[in-house]
């Protein structure tokens, strides 16, 4: 007896391929919003395509005939977004910009136009969420006023197009690809399909006449770009926008990039006239002012660049039975990882106050080369022993109390150098109770002599046997204190040996 074949899902995702007996708003294979419609009818009938003889010019070719000379690199007259782009922008690339809203994306991409007009280039910005009045009133206070520089405002692709045809710009500028919307497919503006629509006709254009296209882009909540995924893979450039809403400063990442490098950061800096480059942001992160304790200075990467961060520390004693551990530019399970490094390895006991660990300028330190910095910084407020402003510190910390070494030292050791820091502490000491000693910082028993520095280990105190001139104790062990080093300079600052 012949069995019934079972008749196909009625519905399928049109991203993953996902299939379904009942219509879903989400994707349970890809998780994507909007992908999941009605499937086709499977006819099970195979067409036949006939095949299309290329012309001369798309002719296939030996890699070896083609040179990088037929796509220069151009200039964008922001010499900050040319380093992310990996040097200019290339003939025929789709680039998409995406950030957080009023991070400063419009005003970004004007500034390129505005450039990129005053090079003598023809410029066609298309505004699909802003006017041509609030356009112009920002080109006026930005400065952005040139004749080469052709605003309009449309929604429709089709008409983008028109527009296309009309100006024949050499630089296309569309904000942004989630209000615009085709006639050709099916939904709203935003829908996965218009995204996908919208965006394959942009960089079709873009490749077919050789002319660079850059698209701004929304992001979810969770800070991914809002639409289908595919938008990413069939761009050329993505570039991320990113900062913080209390500070100015603005940077911007290269997350893809198939023309340059993706380790490249542009620094900005939001200001009542638009946005402008920070070339040298070194001294956006560091204090200023004498020597204060709870303050160290580290040299982190961000992309090539190096940067110093000043990090500092606050301890103060508190009675409550949870003491507060606060952050702001660090990872709070750094933090608490370092204080149990200090605990256990260096004899620091911060149990019972609280501490608050912060970065300079609002800048986020997200690699482990700060590490020794924060243990210094919590070590020096602790302590209430300031760190000499010549030193700085970079190094990683193991949970055994051993400073690692970190990538790209030489190039570190090379920034602080240039800015002042003629005493750099990194792997070289060893572990961090050298690195408290080197400065001054180590944590002593209040009930001991001169230079009878605390084990941190409870259990070897307790084993440790008594000297001859003094009773042995008769209880718990002495309880540690804090106490400054006796043999401190007048001004404050411990003496540094070898700097």
């Amino acid at each position: 007896m012949a069995t019934r074949r079972p008749a196909p899902a009625p519905y399928r995702c049109t991203e993953c391929g996902w299939t379904t007996s009942k219509w879903a708003g989400r994707c349970a294979e890809c998780q994507q919003w909007g992908t999941v419609v009605e499937a086709t009818a499977q006819t099970g009938v195979m067409r036949n395509f006939a095949a299309v003889a290329p012309t001369t010019e798309r002719a296939a070719r030996p890699i070896t005939a083609f040179t990088t000379a037929e796509s220069p690199r151009r200039p964008s007259g922001v010499s900050e977004f040319d380093r992310v782009l990996g040097g200019g922008i290339v003939p025929g690339a789709a680039i998409l910009l995406s950030g957080e809203p009023g991070v400063g994306k419009s005003t970004l991409l004007l500034e390129v136009a505005a450039q990129a007009a005053r090079d003598g280039y023809r410029v066609l910005y298309i505004s699909a969420e802003e006017s041509t009045a609030q356009v112009r009133l920002r080109a006026e206070r930005t400065g952005a006023l040139h004749d080469e520089l052709y605003l309009a405002s449309e929604t429709d692709l089709a008409t983008v197009i028109g527009h296309v045809d009309e100006v024949q710009p050499s630089l296309l500028i569309v904000d942004s690809v989630q209000t615009v919307s085709s006639s050709l497919s099916e939904g709203l503006a935003g829908h996965p399909s218009q995204v996908r629509e919208v965006a394959a006709t942009l960089i079709r254009i873009a490749k077919e006449r050789s002319l660079p296209v850059l698209i701004v882009g929304h992001v979810t909540k969770d800070g991914s770009i809002a639409g289908p995924r595919l938008l990413e893979h069939l761009v050329d450039v993505v570039c991320h926008f990113e900062g913080d809403r209390q500070t100015s400063l603005r940077f911007v990442r290269a997350l893809k990039n198939r023309f340059g490098p993706t380790d490249e950061v542009g620094c900005f800096e939001m200001t009542g006239d638009g946005i402008s480059e920070v070339p040298d942001p070194s001294g956006l992160f560091l204090g200023k002012g004498a020597p204060v304790s709870g303050t160290c200075v580290t040299v982190a990467l961000e992309g090539r660049r190096a940067l110093p961060v000043e990090i500092q520390a606050l301890v103060i004693p508190t009675t409550a039975p949870n003491p507060r551990r606060v952050v702001n530019g660090v990872e709070s399970s750094r933090v608490a990882m370092i204080l149990a490094v200090l605990d256990r390895r260096a004899g620091l006991r911060v149990g019972d106050h609280d501490v608050y660990v912060s970065t300079v300028g609002g800048m986020k330190l997200t690699e482990p080369a700060g590490d020794l910095a924060i243990a210094l910084a919590i070590a020096s407020a602790a302590t209430d022993r300031a760190i000499p402003h010549e030193v700085a510190a970079v190094g990683e910390l193991s949970l055994t109390g051993e400073v690692r070494p970190v990538a790209q030292l030489a190039q570190r050791r090379t920034e602080a150098a240039r800015l002042g820091y003629t005493g750099l502490i990194d792997a070289a000491v060893k572990d961090v109770a050298s690195a408290l000693e080197r400065l001054g910082l180590e944590v002593r028993a209040a009930s001991g002599g001169k230079g009878d520095r605390a084990d941190p280990d409870p259990r070897r105190r307790e084993r440790r046997p008594a000297e001859p001139d003094r009773p042995a104790p008769t209880s718990a062990p002495a309880r540690l204190a804090i106490v400054p080093d006796p043999g401190a300079r007048d001004d404050g600052i411990p003496e540094l040996p070898g700097f």
